[in-house]
């Protein structure tokens, strides 16, 4: 159990600096501000991609193991499954990406309607990756039963809130106010 704390320790030690030092940023002039949004657009950018290409998978896949303690049979079970659900969420992540891309290209001089078009794809992905997690789940239940079944399902959920709230985080936020 202690390396299981371990693992969320390091799990969260690098998932959560982004959030720190967002708010601990010092306040700026609208200026500045501006300035900053726009050089840090296409750095936010780069940073969610790596963040999805990088050991972050492997990361989720060891703090799973670790958590769900599964004995040689089950692991034997689980691993093919979650390597299947993990390619598709690879997948729906891709869309993912060209999203957020999409929107920081036109952050600067987004309208009504590209605002619509982005938060409806946003929530499109979002409603595909539960449906992918509710799948998995069915698959995960029939060879594994409910309760473990349960557990991947939990584990997985708070493992996406964290990387969620990590790009989240690095993202601006849109303004009302628009500059000339």
């Amino acid at each position: 159990m202690k390396q299981g704390l371990a693992l969320w320790f390091a799990f969260l030690a690098f998932v959560c600096p982004a959030i720190f030092a967002q708010q601990s940023a010092p306040s700026q002039s609208a200026g500045e501000k501006s300035a900053a949004v726009t050089g840090d657009k296409e750095k936010n950018i780069q940073e969610y991609v790596n963040l999805l290409r990088s050991d972050v998978r492997k990361q989720k896949a060891e703090v799973m193991g670790t958590v769900m303690q599964l004995d040689p049979d089950q692991a034997a079970k689980f691993w093919p499954i979650y390597k299947q659900y993990d390619a598709e969420l690879t997948k729906l992540n891709d869309l993912r990406v060209a999203n957020i891309q999409d929107y920081a290209n036109n952050y600067t001089q987004l309208t009504d309607v590209k605002a619509d078009q982005l938060i409806k794809k946003a929530l499109d992905y979002r409603r595909q990756r539960a449906e992918l997690l509710a799948k998995y789940y069915e698959r995960v239940k029939a060879s594994l039963g409910a309760i473990q079944a349960a557990r991947f399902v939990q584990i997985e959920d708070q493992l996406l809130q964290l990387i969620d709230l990590q790009i989240e985080s690095a993202l601006p936020l849109s303004s009302s106010s628009r500059e000339p």
